[in-house]
């Protein structure tokens, strides 16, 4: 099995792992247990029938819209974290929108490709999006008990959406007669973010999410790292096949990489590779 395929069967299990609640989407119930009151490494909607954890970014709203306008020390000591042991390798690896932008541009249709200068000015959306929807709104548009609303997962999230709502209205039918104004705006946002999946390799997490924005940080000090050696001929067969528009040889650890080493495996002279915890190379780049 290549590293691709490797990887798309961990991407599966994942989502499997972290919406292990199947039972959650023939009952059109959330599970409420234990675990759900830990944050998982990724983008994965609280209300979906089947996620046995919460959402980080669900989670930092939650916080930042309660009467005491805090920050979630939990919450951000955990993206930290992760972050700072793996860096963006979740996006690349665990999470399940990801993996369903994935399917989507696998479509077989005309691709697009986002002009550089444009995708240059479009990757800090996400930043916009961790700094003023998830944290800024919750806490200052509040109602008059003084709870704020948790504006990204309301408005923005496409994952949401896919994850979420749609399976429990599929089970609820009755929801639809609730719909409004709020749910209009949402499925509008989720329909362009597929169309653009299937035209584009993973827009949202190029150009919209929080969580993608919040691990990248850490990508630059992780403890798992990409190393550019001598070796390298700048011959750019990286370059070509990087789903995230970047330069790997120039940039390997930067903000954007979602770890996923298809830059590794097409190296004809294997000047590329990952270090592990300690230093240690990876030959065989497993994780």
């Amino acid at each position: 099995m290549d590293r691709q395929k490797r990887r798309h069967a961990i991407q599966a299990l994942g989502t499997l792992v972290l919406n292990g609640n199947l039972k959650g989407f023939t009952s059109g119930r959330i599970y409420e247990g234990a675990t759900k009151s830990f944050c998982v490494p990724v983008l994965n909607c609280y209300s979906c029938p089947g996620a046995l954890g919460a959402c980080p970014i669900g989670s930092l709203q939650a916080v930042a819209g309660s009467p005491g306008k805090s920050i979630g020390l939990y919450v951000v000591g955990l993206i930290a974290l992760f972050g700072l042991l793996l860096g963006r390798w979740f996006c690349g690896y665990l999470c399940p929108f990801g993996l369903i932008q994935e399917i989507l541009y696998a479509i077989p249709v005309p691709k697009v490709k986002v002009p550089k200068k444009m995708h240059g000015v479009l990757k800090y959306l996400k930043y916009i999006m961790l700094f003023i929807p998830v944290l800024l709104l919750p806490a200052v548009l509040t109602d008059q008990w003084g709870f704020g609303a948790p504006m990204f997962c309301k408005f923005v999230c496409p994952a949401g959406l896919v994850e979420g709502g749609l399976p429990l209205m599929a089970k609820h039918p009755e929801l639809f007669s609730s719909l409004g104004s709020v749910f209009i705006i949402k499925a509008t946002v989720t329909i362009v973010v597929v169309v653009a999946s299937i035209l584009i390799m993973r827009p949202f997490c190029k150009y919209l999410c929080p969580m993608g924005a919040a691990l990248g940080c850490f990508n630059g000090v992780s403890l798992y790292r990409m190393e550019v050696s001598s070796a390298c001929i700048t011959c750019n067969a990286c370059v070509k096949n990087c789903p995230m528009d970047l330069v790997p040889y120039e940039t390997p650890n930067s903000a954007e990489c979602i770890r996923c080493k298809k830059c590794i495996q097409v190296c004809p002279v294997n000047a590329l590779s990952m270090e592990k915890l300690g230093g240690v190379r990876s030959e065989e780049n497993n994780i």
